[in-house]
């Protein structure tokens, strides 16, 4: 039985690492990939994780194998092209850490994972199934991904579901959207970007944003993170904001992902149905996540740099007798 398990996208994020004596910019090879940096957050809070998808049989494909391996996520899933190389993504940071990406991925062998790879089993055996969107900018990852969105809703599975933009690896908006929002119709759980709910819904505002999806999908969560501000919720009939915490960032690369890995340990933790966590149990999650989030971004690239429950625990409790949280 696995707590959670992720498909999607295990790649190689080249970081900037300084320059070299002429001038030119160094690259730090760092492991990545959204669904796989949230089983990472998973497994160093001492969840029990499994990853599904497709890497390139090279000297990275088999290097993001080794790294699943050494943080104890199940690996018997991730697969190896023959053909396609593994993805690779070059980090953009700007004087405030933030990131923006240019990938190498036309194609990539995260996006030729087929539907006919998926084992129903594994998801089966899953306590909560976890996705992004960037398994459904191209087939036949995309069929895979709702193939196996389809096993989980037959063996009731909680869904949680990362709608990621990054608008490069789309043929266009109108399919970005189109395809992000059909990724709704299976969660129970979403983490998203202001910048995500207002392309989706077509307003900045998180308490209408929110209210207009949930209204239509009836996703049991919402949460939209909001950088150093923090992070808005909704569960059910009840929302609010938890302020975040104040870091030094070096490089912001995995934050979301290490939030979001916190929350579905919270999740597993209160072990109960969803519509029974109420706003008591959203906060104390949040305040965790939170803190989850913001040690990531203290250090360079996604999977390096995500905490441990016990860095968590040290951080939240200071910053709480210091800030009253």
């Amino acid at each position: 039985m696995f707590d959670v398990t992720a498909i999607g996208e295990v790649l190689i994020d080249f970081t900037p690492s300084g320059y070299s004596e002429k001038g030119h910019v160094l690259f730090e090879t760092n492991p990545g990939g959204a669904p796989a940096n949230v089983l990472v957050a998973l497994s160093r809070l001492n969840k029990k994780t499994a990853f599904i998808g497709k890497v390139g049989h090279d000297q990275f494909g088999h290097l993001l194998k080794g790294v699943l391996e050494a943080e104890e996520i199940d690996s018997s899933n991730l697969l190896f092209s023959e053909t396609i190389h593994t993805t690779l993504a070059f980090v953009h940071l700007d004087e405030k850490g933030d990131r923006s990406f240019s990938f190498c991925r036309n194609p990539g062998a995260d996006i030729m994972l087929e539907k006919e790879e998926i084992r129903e089993e594994t998801i089966k055996e899953s306590r909560i199934f976890h996705f992004g969107s960037l398994s459904l900018t191209n087939e036949p990852a995309a069929t895979a991904t709702f193939t196996a969105l389809g096993y989980a809703k037959k063996h009731h599975v909680i869904v949680s579901y990362d709608p990621n933009l990054r608008i490069p690896l789309w043929t266009s908006l109108e399919t970005a959207k189109k395809q992000m929002l059909k990724g709704f119709e299976y969660a129970h759980i979403v983490k998203m970007s202001e910048e995500e709910l207002e392309f989706l819904t077509g307003f900045r505002d998180v308490v209408k944003g929110t209210e207009v999806l949930q209204a239509q999908f009836g996703t049991e969560m919402i949460f939209v993170t909001l950088g150093p501000e923090g992070c808005f919720y909704r569960g059910g009939q009840t929302y609010g904001w938890k302020e975040g915490y104040q870091v030094n960032v070096v490089d912001t690369t995995g934050a979301g992902d290490s939030f979001v890995g916190s929350v579905l340990s919270k999740i597993l933790e209160m072990d109960k149905p969803l519509e029974l966590i109420n706003q008591s149990d959203m906060e104390e999650m949040v305040s965790f996540a939170n803190a989850a989030g913001a040690l990531t971004t203290t250090g360079k690239g996604g999977i390096p740099s995500i905490p441990t429950l016990h860095q968590i625990e040290d951080f939240w409790k200071k910053e709480n007798e210091k800030g009253g949280r």
